[in-house]
């Protein structure tokens, strides 16, 4: 199976933003505003489950290289709180290299 996968930061954020409308769809928010800029948990309300399941999608469509749980493991609990799109945008850019 080949999967043609984008790793620029653009092509990342346009993925990362489709898979985000999935989720805010289940709240009402598929048309919020999504920027590098735009933080999970106060832009968009996203609770812990969310990013869980944020998480599941990111594997099923880059495959085992993007693992959100490496990616936030060393991080504060108000890290998390105030992550942003981007922040995950070049994380993901940089684990596909």
């Amino acid at each position: 199976m080949s999967v043609d996968v984008q790793t620029t930061e653009a092509g990342v954020l346009e993925d990362l933003t489709g898979m985000l409308r999935v989720l805010l769809e289940e709240y009402g928010l598929e048309d919020a505003e999504i920027t590098m800029a735009t933080k999970f948990h106060e832009d968009l309300e996203l609770e812990s489950i969310d990013l869980v399941t944020l998480s599941g999608l990111l594997r099923e469509h880059y495959g085992d290289r993007i693992n959100f749980a490496t990616f936030i493991a060393d991080k504060e609990l108000d890290e998390i709180i105030a992550l942003t799109v981007g922040e995950l945008v070049i994380f993901v850019v940089e684990a596909l290299r």
